[in-house]
C-alpha cells in the first residue's frame, strides 16, 4: 500500500541564521497509509506540532519534502492550495478557532471557502454535525454557549465538513474533563473506523492512543520509535528515557504480574484488559 502522505528527510529550522536558530525537525522520514489511525506522542518541544503543520503546508520545509499521494505538496501553488483542503488540521484548543455568530456558520466556514453551492454547504454542515453528535437545536446557538467538549466537536465538525482525506489533530482533548475527553476521543476514532478517514493524532494522554493502528514517539525533532501501540508501550526503557508513561492498563497488568498473576498478552484497552484478568483468575481458580 502506498502512503497517502509522507515526509522525506524533512528538516525545519526556526530563526535560521540568527542567534535564536533552533532545529525543530531533523531529517524526519514519516508516512501514513490511507485509512490509518496514527498516534504521535512525545514530550513538549519534541517536534510534534511542527511536524503536523507541514502536512498541509502551513509551514514550508527548510529542506526535504512533504509528499501527498506521491506528489510534492510544494511542487506548484495550485496543488499546495488543494492539499490544504485535503488535509484538515484541528489545532490545540480548537475553540479559539470558533468566531462566528452561530454554530452553523462556524461549521460552514471551510465549505464556503471552497466556494461550494449553498445546498451542498448545508448538506455537509448537517452531516458533520450529526456525525459528531451535535443536535440541530444547537446549530443556531452561539458556539460560546456550549460546553468545552461541545466546542471541540464543533471545531472537528468544521474540518469534517470540508470532507478532507486526512484529519490531523493536535492535542484535541487538552484541558477537558474526563467526560469531554471521552466524547472527543470517541468521535475521532469513529472518523477513522466509520468513515475510513485517515487520522493523525497528537496527544499527551497515553490512554487516548492505545487503539491506534500505529504509534510514533518523537524526541528532539526525530522519530525515535514507530510501531504498534502494544510494542511501544511494552518498551519501558524507551518510555522512561523519553519521559513518557505507560497507559494505566499496561501499568495495572505489570503490577498484577509482579504480584504473581500469570497474564498472557498485552491488551491495552479497558474492556480487553478486564476480560484477560477475569479469564486468568477463573483459570487459576479452576486449577486449584
Amino acid at each position: 500500500m502506498n502512503p497517502i502522505i509522507e515526509t522525506k528527510a524533512l528538516t525545519h529550522i526556526y530563526s535560521q541564521g540568527t542567534p535564536f536558530e533552533r532545529v525543530a525537525l531533523d531529517a524526519v522520514d514519516f508516512s501514513v497509509n490511507p485509512g490509518e489511525f496514527m498516534g504521535i506522542i512525545g514530550h513538549t518541544g519534541s517536534g510534534k506540532s511542527t511536524l503536523i503543520q507541514h502536512l498541509n503546508g502551513l509551514l514550508k520545509p527548510t529542506s526535504g519534502q512533504v509528499m501527498f499521494d506521491g506528489k510534492d505538496i510544494w511542487g506548484d501553488k495550485q496543488f499546495t492550495r488543494q492539499v490544504r483542503f485535503k488535509v484538515g488540521l484541528v489545532f490545540q484548543y480548537p475553540e479559539y478557532q470558533l468566531f462566528e455568530e452561530t454554530v452553523f456558520k462556524d461549521i460552514s466556514f471551510g465549505p464556503k471557502n471552497m466556494k461550494l453551492e449553498e445546498d451542498e454547504i448545508r448538506r455537509r454542515v448537517l452531516e458533520a454535525a450529526d456525525f459528531v453528535e451535535l443536535p440541530e437545536s444547537v446549530l443556531e446557538m452561539s458556539p460560546f454557549e456550549l460546553s468545552g467538549g461541545q466546542k471541540r466537536r464543533v471545531a472537528i465538525a468544521g474540518v469534517i465538513a470540508m470532507e478532507p482525506d486526512i484529519i490531523v489533530l493536535d492535542e484535541p482533548t487538552a484541558m477537558l474533563d474526563p467526560q469531554g475527553r471521552r466524547e472527543v476521543v470517541d468521535t475521532v476514532y469513529s472518523l477513522c473506523r466509520a468513515k475510513g478517514m485517515t487520522v493523525v493524532y497528537i496527544t499527551h494522554h497515553m490512554d487516548e492512543c492505545i487503539d491506534a493502528d500505529r504509534l510514533i514517539i518523537m524526541s528532539n525533532g526525530r522519530v525515535m520509535a514507530d510501531g504498534k501501540p502494544e510494542s511501544i508501550f511494552a518498551n519501558e526503557e524507551l518510555l522512561r528515557r523519553e519521559g513518557l508513561e505507560q497507559p494505566e492498563t499496561a501499568r495495572l497488568l505489570q503490577d498484577l504480574r509482579a504480584a504473581g498473576l500469570t497474564l498472557k498478552g498485552e491488551p491495552l484497552n479497558v474492556e480487553d484488559c478486564a476480560e484477560l484478568i477475569a479469564q486468568t483468575l477463573q483459570s487459576e481458580r479452576s486449577q486449584r
